[in-house]
C-alpha cells in the first residue's frame, strides 16, 4: 500500500557508534503489474508488455466508412519522462491546495487517474497541453503534426511549464497514455467513431438544420468523427470486483466534472451495463457510445422546430484499439454496449436514462412519439463515386427512392462543407438545388461533381468534408441525407538502405510523389524514433513540380537492439501533416 513517487534510501548502523543514518541515495516507486498484489495487476503478461513496456502505438482516426491510423512514439522511457510524470503530480490541483492528502491517495490508481486526466489538459491548472479546435494555429503547433509525446512533456517543462500549444484528443489521449505507462499503470489508446458530445446530459444529441440544409449552431451537443480516449487497467475497490478490469479516462477538456475539467475512471463494464450512477462521469462516457440523435429542422424566422427522424443506431461505432504484438486494429465496440438496436441494448438504454431520473422527468425540447414514429415517404443516400483523395476531384451520386405507391415531389436543398474532425463547419464549399418527381417505388440517381480547385482553399488540415441534402417532400415529412467525408492524402514512403546495428549508421530514404498539378512549397520533413534518433529531426525539401518525385536521404545510428520504430511526418503548402510509420529491426 505504499505510495509511488520518489523515496531516500538510508542505512543506519550502531556497531561504528555512530546514530546518525548514512544516505544510500534515491529511488523511484511505481506500480507493479507484474505483482498480483498491486491494484493494477494484469495477469497476461503479453498484454504486460504491449501495454506497459511498449513505447510505441497506433492511433486510428478518419471516420467509420474510411477508418485510418498513424504512429506515434509514447516514449515513456525516454530521458526526464519519469522526472516530469512526477512533476505533474506535485504541480495538481490536488496537491497544491491539500499536499498531504494528495500524497496520501498516490497509492490508488483510480485516483491518480483521475488526477491525471485533468493535468493533461491546460484548462484549470497550467497543465500539459492547450486545446485548440479553431483552425487557426498561430503561436503554436498544428496538433496533427505532433509524432509523440514526449517532445510534448519535454518542451513543458524547458518552458517552465507553461501549456504547450496545441492538442486535440488524439494527442491528450497519446500524452496520457505515456504517463500513466510511465508509472506503471496499463493504458492504450482507444477510438469511438460517430462519438457524441452530450453536453446536457439527456442521453440524446440534437442537431439542427436550416431550410437550406445547413447545419445551425443551435445546440452545445454534437457528433464528432472520431474521438480519442484512454483505458487503464486496475481494480474498483470502491465498486466492487465486477467492476474492475479496463477504465474510461478521457484528458481532453469537454465538459467539467467536479467544477474542472477531467473525466474518469469510469468503468467499461458499468457503462456497457448502463449502471451510469457510479463513479466517474459515466452517464458523459455512457452517451458518447449510445446516445440517440435527433435531427431538427429549425425555422430561423418563426423560431420553430421540427423534428426531421432519430436514429438510436449511430453513435459508437468501430471502437477501436491496437492488437497486442501487432500493428493491427482490434474492435472492441461489444465491450462498451451490446449488439446495437437489440432488445437487451435498447433496455440498457432505457435503465440508464431511468437511473438518471430522465424517463419521469418532462422534456420540453424532446420530440414527441408521433414525430419519432413518422416513416418517410422517401429514402436517400449518397453514394461514392470516384477516388476520396486531396488533389482530386469530389465524385458522388445522390440516390433518392420513393417508397410509396403514389408520385412523389422533392424539393432538394445541397450543401457541401468543409469541417474539422468534430464536424463542427468551416467554410462553405458547394451548394446546389434541385426539384424532382419521382414515380411509385422509382429510384433516380444525381451525380455530383466538386472539382479540387473548388474544395482546395476550403478544407481544413483534417480533410473532411459535410455532405447535406435536406429534401423536402410535397405533402410528407422532411428527409435528412448527410454523408462525412474524410479525403486521403498521398503517400510517403521509407526504405530502410541496410541492416540496423547498435551504434553503427545505416542509411534512411523518404520517397513522396507531388500527385497535383501544381508546385507544392513549403515541404518539411519531421522524423522521430525511440531508440533510433535523439530528439526530432527536421529536413527541408525543396519545391516540387507537378509530378515530380523527391527522395530524402538521411542517417540513423540506433542505441538499441530490438524491434523500433521510425515514425515520419511530412507538410508542405497543399499537404498537410502525411504520416507513415515503419519498423526498423535493430
Amino acid at each position: 500500500n505504499a505510495v509511488i513517487g520518489r523515496y531516500k534510501l538510508s542505512v543506519q548502523s550502531t556497531s561504528s557508534g555512530s546514530s546518525s543514518p548514512a544516505s544510500l541515495g534515491t529511488f523511484v516507486l511505481l506500480f507493479n503489474p507484474w505483482s498480483s498484489g498491486d491494484d493494477v495487476f494484469m495477469p497476461n503478461k503479453a498484454e504486460c508488455e504491449e501495454y506497459v513496456l511498449e513505447e510505441f502505438g497506433i492511433i486510428f482516426a478518419g471516420n467509420k466508412n474510411r477508418i485510418s491510423s498513424f504512429g506515434w512514439n509514447f516514449g515513456q522511457f525516454q530521458d526526464d519522462i519519469l522526472n516530469i510524470c512526477l512533476s505533474m503530480l506535485d504541480r495538481s490541483l490536488s496537491y497544491r491546495q491539500d499536499p498531504i492528502t494528495d500524497v496520501s491517495h498516490r497509492n490508488d490508481p483510480k485516483y491518480l487517474g483521475r488526477v491525471l486526466s485533468a493535468m493533461v489538459n491546460a484548462n484549470d491548472d497550467q497543465g500539459v497541453v492547450l486545446g485548440n479546435w479553431s483552425g487557426k494555429y498561430e503561436g503554436g503547433k498544428d496538433p496533427s503534426s505532433w509524432t509523440g509525446s514526449s517532445e510534448i512533456l519535454q518542451k513543458w517543462k524547458k518552458s517552465g511549464f507553461r501549456p504547450v500549444r496545441y492538442g486535440q484528443c488524439w494527442v491528450f489521449a497519446a500524452v496520457l497514455t505515456t504517463v500513466l505507462r510511465c508509472l506503471g499503470i496499463p493504458t492504450r489508446t482507444i477510438t469511438n467513431f460517430s462519438s457524441a458530445h452530450d453536453a446536457d446530459g439527456n442521453l440524446r444529441v440534437d442537431e439542427f438544420y436550416d431550410a437550406s440544409g445547413n447545419h445551425l449552431d443551435r445546440s452545445a451537443d454534437s457528433i464528432w468523427n472520431f474521438h480519442v480516449w484512454n483505458e487503464s487497467w486496475f481494480s474498483r475497490s470502491d465498486l466492487g470486483p465486477s467492476y474492475s478490469g479496463w477504465q474510461i479516462l478521457d484528458a481532453t477538456p469537454q465538459e467539467e466534472s467536479e467544477g474542472i475539467y477531467q473525466c474518469g475512471p469510469a468503468s467499461r463494464t458499468a457503462i456497457k451495463d448502463g449502471e451510469v450512477e457510479l463513479d466517474y462521469d459515466c452517464p458523459f462516457v455512457f452517451a458518447e457510445v449510445n446516445a440517440d440523435c435527433m435531427y431538427w429542422n429549425y425555422d430561423t424566422a418563426t423560431g420553430k422546430k421540427t423534428l426531421i427522424f432519430s436514429q438510436s443506431t449511430t453513435i459508437g461505432q468501430s471502437i477501436s484499439t491496437k492488437a497486442v504484438g501487432r500493428d493491427d486494429r482490434v474492435d472492441v465496440t461489444n465491450d462498451y454496449k451490446y449488439e446495437e438496436g437489440s432488445k437487451k441494448e435498447r433496455d440498457v438504454f432505457k435503465k440508464a436514462r431511468k437511473k438518471l431520473g430522465l424517463e419521469d422527468k418532462f422534456d420540453p425540447t424532446a420530440p414527441t412519439p408521433r414525430e419519432i414514429d413518422q416513416k418517410p415517404d422517401i429514402s436517400g443516400k449518397f453514394k461514392v463515386a470516384g477516388p476520396l483523395e486531396v488533389g482530386k476531384d469530389l465524385n458522388l451520386i445522390l440516390v433518392l427512392e420513393n417508397l410509396q405507391s403514389d408520385p412523389k415531389t422533392v424539393h432538394v436543398n445541397m450543401t457541401a462543407w468543409s469541417t474539422v474532425y468534430t464536424r463542427r463547419p468551416v467554410r462553405g464549399i458547394w451548394k446546389d438545388s434541385i426539384s424532382v418527381t419521382l414515380s411509385p417505388k422509382e429510384e433516380k440517381q444525381f451525380p455530383i461533381k466538386i472539382p479540387y480547385t473548388e474544395y482546395q482553399q476550403q478544407l481544413t488540415t483534417d480533410n473532411t468534408i459535410q455532405l447535406t441534402a435536406l429534401c423536402h417532400v410535397e405533402g410528407g415529412i422532411q428527409v435528412l441525407v448527410q454523408r462525412n467525408i474524410t479525403l486521403d492524402n498521398p503517400t510517403i514512403n521509407i526504405q530502410i538502405l541496410g541492416e540496423a546495428k547498435v551504434n553503427r549508421e545505416v542509411d534512411v530514404e523518404v520517397i513522396f510523389t507531388n500527385p497535383i498539378a501544381t508546385e507544392v512549397t513549403n515541404c518539411m520533413l519531421q522524423v522521430e524514433g525511440n531508440d533510433l534518433i535523439r530528439g526530432i529531426l527536421e529536413i527541408d525539401i525543396p519545391p516540387l513540380k507537378a509530378g515530380e518525385e523527391s527522395s530524402t536521404k538521411f542517417k540513423l545510428i540506433p542505441f538499441e537492439t530490438g524491434p523500433k520504430h521510425l515514425v515520419v511526418n511530412f507538410s508542405c503548402d497543399k499537404f498537410a501533416n502525411i504520416k507513415t510509420f515503419k519498423m526498423v529491426n535493430v
